[in-house]
């Protein structure tokens, strides 16, 4: 089994991808298996049984309310259909039917053309009456729009205007919803979960063409480029997911689409469709809160195949979108993380104990990294210790913090020579991540150090035309970088960033044991300063560890100047969580000397970004 197919959770279940959906999928699909070919002419016509005579008048007040009642909708209104703010009832057309281009029996061969004119009608009968008639009228000519290219495809309306087709798409878009909260509305909950309609004859009647108008969008998502209106059919189809949630083949292909989107498209629709997503894992129904977590999770993997400079943003975007899911129920999460965290460890298991080439690239590789990198972010904001404390109990997913953190230096231990060092760095940084939000104390200094010591301590350094290394997307050191200047000045100086941010982080460095905590680096890290001041061409990493030791033994002296006068013993453990929270890490001098360090990172990082996009940019040109 490839690691692609072992991540992709095949070993927990029995079936494949398709399995995915709940048990009882298959009774659901059996009613609405037809309903993306239902014929325009003969479909819905049920719906227009539905208007109410009185039903105009008891609304025309609510126009004047619209503003109040959904500023998002009037905004879009004013904006871009502004007269229909100010209609007449009166000059209502009483003969409707004369629009429905699909029911006419004697129909020629001539398709009827849709015009700005009959789709104004039906935006002022949605937009006065919340008219089901219309609003059926419209989803007819939006199916018309999605399909107008499609051979194989009945369509009632010909639309032969750029501008009537991107009005009628906007306009189902944006009208649909509105409609249905009006006719069919459905409950929030407190905790912001929502409930489906309930289920009335209205509703009943309503559900297959809202079915079919979901279907007719979803075939739509696949074929839009524009940025703008995928953004706007995203946010617009999110507020239609409460409808959908009875059919299990709708919501299956609901989030595959949103899910394609999310790991393909331009940020702002990446934003937009996991929004999406997470409307969909907001449902009362656990059952969609599982699939959406699972399929998550699944196209995150198959993402972080490889990672580049360009690509970085993007799978970084994933990752912490993707986080924000999995806290959504934490003890419904519980049972993904462990299973998915195990999998890293059996795959670290079989290449520690085969200890072969192969072997090796099962856990060496960028999904893998990638893996460990998410579920720290996931455990992080989970068991945030300042979200905890607001919350009142600790996560549900603490526990997972122990293993996670064995699987991770297991495998920074799997293979300790100096082309693994970028793969260290990684590794180092999830956990560094992790230990910062959770207060949790992890032993990371015997993995940083050894990338500090081995190139003070090496003696065949040589020099070379290279190219610094960018450790953000280096997984392994090639060959040629070995033994070189360029390559040992930029372990260093990462490796002295990383180690220099965790002694300042909260659980080591407020820790009233700090100063013996440091004893043991800091005389490795002298001794290889000694060793690297008797040979040539290491001044610059001599100096960078220099550095990081003298802060390192200021802050210990802080300390212990700080100590001083405690009167209680290490046993008060009371006493001791009450002093370590007094300690203010920033105005220590190493806190001070990280806080430093960040800023000159940071100019760093956005003058390389500055010279990446003038490259682009000559490259264009």
């Amino acid at each position: 089994m490839s690691v692609d197919d072992f991540l992709g959770g095949s070993f927990m279940e029995d079936g494949g991808d398709d399995e995915d959906m709940p048990a009882d999928a298959d009774s659901d699909e059996e009613d609405e298996e037809d309903e993306e070919d239902m014929d325009d002419d003969q479909s819905f016509a049920s719906v227009d049984d539905l208007e109410d005579d009185d039903e105009g008048e008891a609304h025309l007040h609510e126009l004047a309310k619209l503003a109040e009642k959904d500023p998002e909708f009037f905004k879009y209104l004013q904006q871009n259909d502004k007269e229909l703010l100010d209609f007449n009832p009166d000059a209502m057309d009483e003969d409707e039917d004369e629009d429905d281009g699909g029911n006419d029996e004697d129909e020629t061969e001539t398709m009827p053309v849709l015009t700005k004119n009959i789709l104004q009608k039906w935006q002022k009968a949605i937009l006065e009456q919340r008219s089901l008639r219309a609003l059926r009228k419209l989803l007819i000519a939006f199916r018309s729009a999605v399909h107008m290219n499609e051979e194989d495809q009945p369509v009632a309306w010909s639309i032969d205007s750029s501008t009537v087709y991107n009005k009628v798409v906007t306009t189902s878009l944006k009208y649909t919803p509105v409609v249905l909260d009006h006719h069919c509305p459905c409950k929030i909950l407190a905790d912001g979960r929502f409930k489906g309609p309930t289920q009335t004859p209205k509703w009943k009647t309503l559900q297959k063409l809202i079915l079919s108008y979901f279907h007719n969008v979803m075939h739509l998502l696949t074929q839009l480029t524009d940025t703008e209106l995928l953004v706007m059919a995203l946010e617009e189809t999110a507020k239609l997911v409460p409808y959908v949630t009875s059919s299990r083949k709708a919501v299956k292909v609901y989030l595959k689409t949103c899910l394609d989107l999310w790991s393909s498209a331009e940020d702002d629709v990446r934003i937009a469709a996991f929004l999406s997503v997470r409307k969909l894992a907001s449902s009362t129904d656990s059952s969609l809160l599982d699939m959406a977590l699972k399929n998550t999770y699944l196209t995150l993997v198959r993402a972080c195949k490889s990672t580049s400079a360009h690509s970085l943003p993007a799978i970084n975007l994933m990752k912490n979108s993707a986080s924000e899911l999995y806290t959504i129920d934490h003890s419904n999460a519980y049972q993904h993380a462990f299973g998915y965290i195990r999998q890293l460890a059996i795959l670290l298991r079989n290449s520690m104990k085969v200890k072969s080439k192969e072997s090796y690239k099962q856990v060496y590789n960028w999904q893998y990294i990638h893996c460990i990198d998410f579920w720290a972010l996931v455990l992080a904001r989970a068991c945030d210790r300042q979200t905890e404390a607001e919350r009142g109990s600790e996560s549900a997913l603490r526990p997972l913090i122990y293993p996670l953190v064995q699987v991770s230096l297991g495998a920074a231990r799997l293979i300790p020579n100096a082309r693994s060092y970028p793969y260290h760095l990684h590794l180092a940084r999830s956990l560094l991540h992790l230990t910062q939000r959770t207060s949790t104390y992890i032993p990371l200094a015997p993995t940083l150090v050894p990338m500090l010591v081995t190139p003070l301590t090496s003696s065949h350094s040589k020099g070379a035309s290279l190219r610094p290394l960018d450790f953000e997307t280096t997984l392994r050191v090639p060959q040629q970088y070995l033994k070189t200047r360029i390559y040992a000045e930029g372990v260093v100086d990462e490796a002295a960033f990383v180690l220099a941010e965790y002694l300042a982080s909260a659980p080591v460095h407020a820790s009233v044991a700090f100063p013996e905590v440091t004893v043991p680096i800091v005389a490795a890290l002298r001794h290889a300063v000694k060793a690297a001041q008797k040979g040539r061409g290491r001044g610059k990493e001599a100096a960078v560890v220099k550095t990081l030791v003298e802060r390192v033994e200021e802050s210990a002296k802080w300390v212990e100047e700080r100590r001083r006068g405690v009167s209680f013993a290490p046993g008060k453990l009371g006493e001791v969580e009450r002093w370590e929270s007094d300690v203010k890490v920033e105005e220590t001098p190493l806190g001070k000397y990280v806080r430093v360090q960040r800023k000159a990172r940071e100019k760093r990082r956005k003058l390389m970004e500055k010279a990446r996009g003038g490259e682009e940019e000559i490259l264009e040109e």
